[in-house]
């Protein structure tokens, strides 16, 4: 079965080209992204780090690590990292992994149990390892997203997705379509009304079942 959402994501040990980490370790007690690519050097992969990097400030903010992963070498990184600065002009400060083996790609569930990279291998051979992992301090997977070779992610939404995901971790509240952070949030059906007016204060009652609140972050 593969890794689903609140499952306790998987530890291992794994080179980067900022030097071998421990991956539970790494994240410490805060909140951690991990973001994977199919191949180094090519066009997609390139802007999609290139945005990560233009973010740093923004994931400074929300105390969030971020972390690229490859199945290229850990050398390829650092040379592939020029490339990445120059087009984006943002250092790349977060490290990346080197999974030339796959085994972190199939720990994630990222691709075949049996898939393998050949000799001369092209994006197309780990086509699948284009996935976004949000994780909680508590080491548990909050957010799954996975894109086709084709459609370049929006890290905008998955920074929007990170607000969303840390003013919900542990309280009684959602978010609506298309929320951003300051926007009024929608009351758990967990609380009745009663107790929805004694923890929130102020309740606005759209529907029965749909009453909303100002952020409490």
């Amino acid at each position: 079965m593969g890794l689903r959402i609140n499952d306790t994501v998987p530890n291992f040990t794994a080179e980067t080209d900022q030097g071998k980490i421990t991956f539970h370790d790494w994240i410490g007690d805060e909140w951690a992204i991990l973001f994977s690519h199919p191949k180094d050097y090519t066009p997609v992969c390139t802007t999609e780090f290139g945005a990560v990097a233009q973010l740093a400030d923004e994931w400074a903010k929300r105390g969030t690590k971020v972390i690229g992963l490859s199945v290229d070498s850990a050398a390829e990184h650092v040379s592939w990292k020029e490339d990445i600065e120059g087009y984006s002009g943002a250092k790349a400060g977060f490290p990346i992994i080197a999974d030339e083996d796959l085994a972190v790609s199939k720990m994630f569930d990222m691709l075949p149990a049996d898939a393998y990279l050949p000799d001369g291998r092209t994006a197309a051979d780990s086509a699948s390892v284009r996935s976004v992992f949000i994780i909680s301090p508590d080491k548990k997977v909050q957010l799954i997203m996975t894109y086709p070779m084709s459609v370049g992610r929006n890290f905008a939404e998955v920074l929007r997705a990170l607000d969303g995901l840390q003013a919900t971790f542990g309280t009684p509240i959602a978010t609506p379509a298309n929320w951003v952070k300051g926007q009024d949030v929608i009351v758990a059906l967990s609380l009745n009304d009663d107790e929805a007016k004694e923890k929130f204060g102020k309740v606005d009652f759209k529907l029965p079942y749909l009453r909303t609140t100002a952020d409490p972050s």
